[in-house]
């Protein structure tokens, strides 16, 4: 690993652990964990490792391949405010795991991405890896639900980035093989294994060639947008409410919003749209799953893009037009923007015989339209895989 090496580099001797942590991706799912919808998702064969060892001073110290700056602090005296930048999930994470357990070791390491930047939870599996190498310093050992809760609050709360549990619960639970079910209101989840008769897959990531922040994109303010629809239909329908952060779509039934959905503005109107039917494509998509028709799991998924790109209206140009490439293009099951959709890539599931044709294909077309991305945009094939093993 090119995170060992650069350990080397910079403390003059051998990393003493290693962490790592899967990417995901969720065909179908989208936008809806932070209002307590339903997912489906596989964790990957690529993510973040970091090459690390103790600090007895206390002392935090980290560095990246993918950013210049090396950062530092001290397990007793993390900034309460974010510093705006790269490491501010790993602060989030140390602060997050101080208030549950006591820590006394520090840490220093080296954080590699197997993958660029973006689409894939790269901030959720650079957090849990992180935390899994200052658990593993301190002696502390956490549940699969500890991480995801532990992860969960350093990237809504300290970040700052309206979140749901939908890139931790994949990166944690997934298993090999196996589609993960998870309904993000109590937590319960189903590990769907891959059917004998289901035809073979894997998975393609297609970089547009463009980075990818969510605490810098408009992820925050659709789903405001969201709450502010679910709010005015619980005022509309009579029904209870409280405090705006409070309003909840899992808490409004289907029918309320179909009573009321004209009277909305038309932008909250469609995330609305989006979150309803993608909570029933997800339900459906399982199903698929469950039986081994792949192709009908494909078709959901590319649905779930059209929604995203027409409801949620998420996405640039250029992801878009590799989501229009994808659905034109033959072996393609299905697929859609991965991750909130603002810049970053797209995924789909592919038939394994049609490979090459594919990378081809939707490369040759893509770069026809954006010819600046060459040398930036890539694709990259990857299988299913375990979650972060605890």
């Amino acid at each position: 690993m090119v995170c060992e090496e650069r350990f080397k580099e910079i403390y003059g001797r051998d990393p003493e652990g290693m962490a790592f942590c899967p990417y995901r991706i969720c065909p179908i799912g989208a936008h809806s964990d932070h209002n307590l919808g339903k997912i489906t998702g596989l964790a990957i064969n690529k993510g973040i490792h970091i090459a690390c060892a103790p600090k007895h001073n206390g002392v935090v110290e980290m560095a990246s391949l993918q950013f210049a700056k090396r950062a530092q602090w001290h397990i007793a005296s993390v900034p309460v405010q974010k510093q705006n930048d790269w490491a501010d999930y790993l602060r989030g994470a140390t602060l997050s795991l101080s208030k549950r357990h006591r820590l006394s070791v520090g840490l220093c390491g080296v954080i590699e991405g197997s993958l660029p930047i973006g689409g894939l939870s790269s901030s959720a599996a650079v957090i849990i890896a992180f935390l899994q190498a200052l658990c593993q310093v301190n002696g502390i050992t956490l549940s699969q639900q500890e991480i995801i809760d532990t992860a969960y609050d350093a990237e809504l709360n300290y970040v700052g980035v309206s979140v749901g549990k939908l890139d931790q619960s994949c990166e944690v639970l997934s298993k090999k093989d196996h589609l993960l079910y998870l309904d993000t209101q109590d937590g319960s989840y189903e590990l769907i294994p891959q059917h004998p008769a289901m035809k073979p897959y894997k998975i393609a990531i297609f970089f547009s060639g463009l980075e990818h922040n969510l605490a810098g994109s408009k992820f925050n303010m659709r789903v405001d947008e969201l709450r502010a629809g679910v709010y005015a239909l619980q005022a509309m329908a009579g029904m209870e409410y409280g405090k705006f952060k409070e309003a909840n779509a899992r808490y409004v039934p289907r029918e309320v919003y179909e009573q009321y959905k004209s009277r909305l503005p038309e932008p909250w109107a469609r995330r609305c749209e989006h979150w309803y039917t993608e909570f029933e494509r997800v339900e459906k998509g399982a199903e698929a799953w469950r039986r081994g028709d792949i192709e009908t799991y494909g078709k959901l998924s590319f649905e779930s893009g059209w929604s995203s790109i027409h409801n949620w209206e998420s996405g640039a140009p250029e992801q878009i037009r590799l989501y229009e490439i994808m659905t034109q293009t033959e072996g393609i099951y299905g697929g859609r923007f991965s991750g909130a959709g603002f810049k970053g890539c797209c995924m789909a599931l592919i038939d394994p015989a049609f490979e090459e044709s594919i990378k081809q294909q939707v490369t040759a077309r893509y770069l026809e339209s954006y010819p600046e991305m060459t040398g930036k945009y890539c694709v990259e094939i990857c299988t299913s895989a375990e979650g972060v093993r605890v």
